[in-house]
């Protein structure tokens, strides 16, 4: 898993004018991390099986100004997932943005263990989301998307590169489940889709 954030952690913030070819490349850097038997956590027989990923069309409309909020003397939490760990995150801060001139709010953590573990992830932060795609043309627990802490108050968040757990594809991993507050009320089309 810390590969994956990793290759995606390297493409994962925009500013400015919208950059298709970094979005090209995020999809690319993906789909060749499944692929390949050095780096997939694809069991054999499913890396076989494995024909590519699904991306919805790229949409400037999910690449949308973001506004950051720290929030200090938070309490750190075993966050759910699908398996029997859970690992300790803690709220970095919140998130606020609008799509189609109506206001969202997002939470984003920080993974305790990893930033510790790694100081090259101390400016790592881990957005898990939901919304109205997921279980119909996204994956039903979900999808994340990682980022370098903001240097300023806005920034751009890019939800066309928002992508799936590995238990969207596979068994025996411990995959963060969004927080019941980080479920959307609208359709983000955009990032990897799943045909569920």
């Amino acid at each position: 898993m810390k590969l994956l954030v990793a290759l995606l952690f390297a493409v994962s913030v925009s500013y400015g004018q919208y950059d298709y070819k970094l979005v090209e490349d995020y999809q690319n850097n993906l789909i060749q991390f499944y692929a390949d038997s050095t780096t997939t956590p694809l069991k054999s027989e499913e890396l076989a099986a494995f024909t590519g990923i699904q991306f919805f069309p790229v949409n400037e409309n999910f690449y949308v100004r973001a506004t950051f909020k720290r929030t200090k003397n938070e309490v750190p939490f075993a966050m759910k997932t699908s398996g029997k760990k859970t690992p300790m995150y803690v709220k970095y801060g919140e998130i606020s943005f609008k799509i189609a001139n109506k206001k969202y709010k997002l939470d984003v953590f920080q993974n305790l263990d990893l930033v510790r573990n790694n100081p090259k992830y101390r400016n790592h932060l881990f957005l898990p989301f939901t919304d109205l795609t997921s279980g119909v043309t996204s994956y039903g627990g979900g999808r994340y998307l990682d980022l370098t802490i903001p240097e300023k108050k806005h920034f751009w968040l890019d939800f066309n590169k928002a992508y799936n757990p590995y238990c969207a594809y596979t068994l025996g991993y411990n995959c963060p489940i969004p927080p019941a507050q980080n479920d959307l009320e609208v359709a983000i089309e955009a990032g990897v889709k799943f045909d569920n």
